[in-house]
């Protein structure tokens, strides 16, 4: 079961995702209502500058 769903969840990975579109084993349409779905993490970026200011 862990097998399928690490593979599930590589289907969208952006190194497979166009091999698999242009091997039609994944249609555009559902790439696209996935990346629709993909919640908004904004307030939780950090720059890199940020991140040195932490350090010191």
């Amino acid at each position: 079961m862990r097998l399928a769903r690490a593979l599930e969840d590589k289907k969208y990975d952006v190194r497979l995702r166009d091999k698999l579109v242009a091997d039609k084993k994944l249609e555009h349409k559902e790439v696209e209502s996935y990346l629709q779905g993909l919640e908004d993490d904004q307030t939780r970026q950090t720059t890199t500058r940020e991140a040195e200011n932490k350090e010191d």
